[in-house]
């Protein structure tokens, strides 16, 4: 049919556009040694996604023109892999949900690319890497597309451990200082946990399929159904029992995955420590590239966790307890980025939550609002920073509205969309979100888990104004000199919160659901774009029940609200009192539970201990260099060696008989 498979070389582009553009910064760093001139790179690094982002429009308009509900464009470059039964093209589909996922990584990309040539240009470490940081930007996006676009498992993994790879490299973009190296390393190691997750994924879904193993994702949806009925044996004392279906564990393998990418409960903690690269890497990887990949992973394979109950309560539970979690943590965190960092740990909750209740569209939905809002959080975070010579302490800001209108306008839009006001984007998606956990009757508890999300818009709400008040209301607490010489960024800065404002205002109605659509006459264009595409959960709620549960989540949001204003505007005094007479707990969620304290004392030194003490002094000192290495030289010079050199005489006579008995022994040998 040809909804269903129209070739094109359009898409191919995509992800090479901004691979080229690393390529050439690449090339001019680490052959010719030198940077080139400022607005050469400029051009080069920002024209490679806005070009890549016309060509999404231009291949968006071209899915569009196609009939059908499964309409896609595949772009087949060549046969990659063939070994036995298994075969996989380096080949890119480009149906509803890629196009969706291509237009918000390649559009909030392009603005963070803008952004980050008046970030960096103002930026106080003259390092030389201006060149550079654009380099990795650039392979950043491209690992991202290639994800995105990749019609298999195997592309989709390239794209996925690229995304790794450049998170390593942006995190610890200024490795002189230990700290920042620190980091990245410890976002690549907790992230190769997950992969080895995926990995298995793969592996138990080849195995299992035998003779129709295939990495294709429109082939898995048609011959998953013959695995989806078949059990494994586990553990007594795991959940479920003795036996699990095999699509459950092959889910939850690949769910592990997501929990390092998508910074879920257990693997979170690299997620905030990971704000020591430069605010436009944190806009890059918090809103519209990494940490979104776990969420479209289980959304590509919707039709796997279709036949596998048990992973989709798992994940729907990971994602609620994450969402709770994460936000009591940010409800305390000083630092105005870290306060972010855990709010999107939150939020990424939030999809898993609606990807794990069957609504994949609404967790679609969710990615793409909160690209809007937390990429112009971020971003006007870095212009508050900016403003403030670089200081990120909210203890040592307030007041700063004044010195800073544009930015201040910019922010409170991204606040109210993230605490949910209506008609702001982030209202109806987690309206969408809720709606889906509360209808979710195949999910154990569903309606507990409604609730948590609840409490949990109510936390959202109180820390993202709580950091607004504490920015931008009262008075000043920076010092006089630093007061003298704050300013608003220039427009490369400015302009792309702006676009990211108008977004983050208006972005959610193109996801309206039904009950408001109706009301004023507009369709869920999103909803309608991806039917076909992710499985459409059916909600047996009134329209009646709907309108309670937008209403509890109004209440949620303006309670938060309030609680915030009362105590960092009416009463500042309140948070002083409660931290001192709770002063256990009070510290307890300022050090985050001390679960990276935990993980320290429990997992990391251990494991450094048995490596330096078993695997580096004993195996690898001790018997390969030791007993193999060394001992097979110390044996072959003590044995052969010092016989043979006996037989070294100098002695004419000598050599001849050594001649005539070697020839006699083999004559003999020959004869025997």
């Amino acid at each position: 049919m040809v909804e269903s498979g129209t070739a094109t070389d359009l898409l191919r582009w995509i992800p090479l556009l901004p691979l080229l553009g690393a390529l050439v910064h690449g090339v001019g760093l680490g052959l010719l040694r030198r940077e080139m001139a400022r607005p050469l790179v400029i051009a080069i690094s920002c024209g490679a996604p806005i070009a890549a982002f016309a060509v999404t429009c231009v291949a968006f308009a071209r899915l569009l023109g196609l009939p059908g509900e499964q309409r896609a464009l595949v772009d087949s470059v060549y046969n990659w892999i063939g070994s036995g039964r298994v075969s996989a093209d380096l080949a890119f589909s480009f149906d509803a949900l890629t196009a969706v996922m291509c237009l918000v990584v390649t559009g909030v990309g392009s603005l963070i690319h803008v952004y980050s040539i008046g970030y960096m240009d103002d930026d106080h470490r003259d390092d030389g890497g201006f060149q550079r940081f654009f380099a990795y930007l650039n392979l950043f996006l491209c690992a991202m597309l290639l994800l995105v676009l990749g019609d298999n498992l195997l592309v989709l993994f390239l794209g996925w451990e690229g995304v790794g790879l450049c998170s390593y490299l942006l995190i610890g973009f200024w490795y002189g200082d230990r700290w920042n190296a620190y980091c990245g390393m410890k976002a690549f190691v907790v992230n190769r946990i997950g992969d080895f997750g995926f990995l298995v994924g793969i592996f138990l879904l080849l195995w299992s399929l035998g003779d129709a193993a295939t990495l294709n994702f429109a082939e898995l949806r048609a011959v998953l159904p013959r695995i989806a009925e078949q059990t494994v044996s586990v553990p007594a004392w795991l959940p479920g029992g003795a036996e699990w279906k095999l699509t459950t564990l092959i889910g939850l393998c690949f769910f592990l995955g997501a929990c390092g990418k998508s910074a879920q409960i257990p693997l979170y903690t690299w997620l905030p420590d990971a704000m020591a690269g430069p605010t436009p890497v944190s806009a890059l990887i918090h809103a519209a590239t990494m940490v979104t990949a776990g969420v479209y992973m289980v959304c590509r394979l919707s039709f796997l966790y279709e036949t596998a109950p048990g992973a989709a309560a798992t994940i729907a539970w990971t994602g609620g307890a994450t969402a709770l979690f994460a936000a009591t943590m940010a409800i305390a965190q000083t630092d105005i980025k870290k306060v972010l960092a855990y709010s999107t740990v939150s939020q990424l909750g939030y999809m898993f939550v609606a990807a794990g209740c069957g609504a994949y569209s609404a967790a679609i939905f969710h990615v793409g609002t909160h690209a809007f809002f937390k990429a112009l959080l971020f971003l006007g975070s870095g212009a508050v920073i900016l403003a403030m010579h670089h200081e990120q302490d909210t203890d040592r800001m307030g007041g700063l509205r004044r010195w800073l209108p544009v930015t201040h306008a910019v922010f409170l839009v991204a606040v109210l969309a993230i605490a949910g006001f209506p008609p702001f984007s982030g209202f109806f998606s987690k309206d969408e979100v809720l709606l889906s956990a509360y209808a979710a009757h195949q999910i154990p508890g569903h309606q507990a888990l409604w609730a948590i999300g609840l409490v949990t818009a109510a936390i959202t709400a109180f820390y993202m104004w709580r950091l607004h008040f504490r920015t931008f209301f009262g008075e000043c607490r920076a010092d006089a000199e630093t007061q003298r010489h704050i300013h608003e960024p220039g427009w490369t800065v400015l302009g792309p919160l702006v676009v990211l404002a108008v977004l983050s205002a208006v972005g959610g109605f193109f996801g309206l659901p039904a009950i408001w659509g109706e009301k004023i006459g507009l369709p869920n264009a999103l909803g309608e774009l991806l039917h076909g595409v992710l499985p459409q959960p059916e909600h047996h709620v009134s329209h009646a029940t709907e309108y309670a549960l937008a209403g509890a989540a109004i209440g949620a949001a303006t309670l938060g609200t309030l609680v915030a204003a009362w105590m960092y505007v009416w009463s500042p005094g309140v948070p002083a009192a409660i931290r001192s007479a709770t002063g256990a707990l009070s510290r307890l969620v300022e050090n985050k539970y001390y679960v990276d304290e935990i993980y320290d004392a429990l997992i990391v030194r251990p494991l450094v201990a048995i490596s330096d003490r078993v695997l580096f002094r004993v195996v690898d000192a001790g018997v390969i260099d030791g007993a193999l290495v060394n001992g097979t030289a110390l044996g072959v010079r003590a044995f052969a060696g010092n016989l043979l050199k006996y037989a070294q005489s100098g002695l004419t006579q000598g050599y001849l008989v050594t001649m005539v008995v070697g020839t006699l022994v083999i004559v003999a040998w020959m004869l025997r």
